[in-house]
């Protein structure tokens, strides 16, 4: 491996190493601007998040809940491009040192080129890229490109994937898998529920890769309980829902960073 792909095998080895899954942080680029949105993940990081995904604003966003196509529809609104995505992903990774990843549907990357894209992405040191809408049967030119600039392809498996499509998967993808942990769309809920911990097994099975699982946590009890049985934890309604709700600037950063802190509690906390 090379480039930022390796921190992120490092980084998710290290938390493994500690016996202990990785807290991954979701937060949309551009929202509520572009700088406030790169001072917010600061704090994000600073708050003991050990990889944050950088959201790239779509305007038709099948797998967001309403929470994050508000964000979304914010930053839209605002302007947000995709060189700001790559801004963000550049300066959130050399203030932290951490990885960081970029989450996207496939049109913006297809219209943008996906060359141009992955030659950018590596060069503002993203570690790679989530596309919860590409099927793996149609991204062999990903794969590709991304490959070329050290980039993690990382794949999106659901509670209904089949044990075949998993392997499948597994053998295409880097970095890690994305879990879902239940049908529907990203949002907080009141249970993650037993088929998370079917599908984490599952994909285990099927392959070498870590698996973290998202859609859903949104305090630290929750993210105890996927940090008992997953690799990573992956939380990011909530930290919109925060910035959303602060009636300031410096009220969204000081919120974000003590979310941040709640839940690197709670994954430390879980019994694995």
């Amino acid at each position: 491996m090379s480039g930022n792909i390796q921190l992120l095998a490092d980084t998710l080895a290290a938390a493994r190493a500690e016996d202990r899954a990785a807290l991954i942080a979701y937060y949309p680029a551009g929202f509520p601007t572009v700088d406030a949105g790169i001072e917010a993940i600061g704090a994000v990081f600073d708050g003991g998040a050990d990889i944050v995904e950088v959201g790239l604003p779509y305007s038709d966003p099948v797998l967001d809940g309403p929470v994050i196509q508000t964000a979304d529809d914010i930053a839209l609104r605002g302007g947000v491009r995709i060189a700001d995505v790559l801004r963000t992903v550049r300066e959130a990774h050399e203030a932290s040192g951490k990885p960081v990843l970029v989450m996207t549907y496939w049109n913006p990357i297809d219209r943008y080129g996906v060359e141009r894209f992955t030659a950018e992405l590596a060069d503002a040191g993203g570690a790679g890229c989530i596309l919860p809408d590409l099927p793996v049967q149609e991204s062999a030119l990903w794969r590709q490109h991304a490959a070329k600039h050290g980039l993690a392809t990382v794949f999106v498996v659901a509670p209904s994937s089949r044990d075949a499509r998993l392997a499948e998967i597994t053998a295409a993808g880097s970095g890690f898998v994305y879990a879902a942990s239940l049908m529907g769309v990203t949002g907080t809920r009141e249970s993650v529920g037993e088929q998370a911990r079917d599908v984490v097994a599952r994909t285990r099975a099927a392959g070498d890769l870590p698996v973290c699982v998202g859609l859903g946590v949104s305090d630290a009890a929750q993210a105890a309980e996927v940090a008992a049985f997953a690799d990573g934890v992956i939380v990011g309604s909530v930290y919109v829902k925060r910035v959303l709700d602060a009636q300031d600037s410096a009220a969204a950063v000081a919120g974000v960073r003590e979310l941040s802190r709640d839940l690197a509690a709670g994954v430390r906390a879980a019994a694995r």
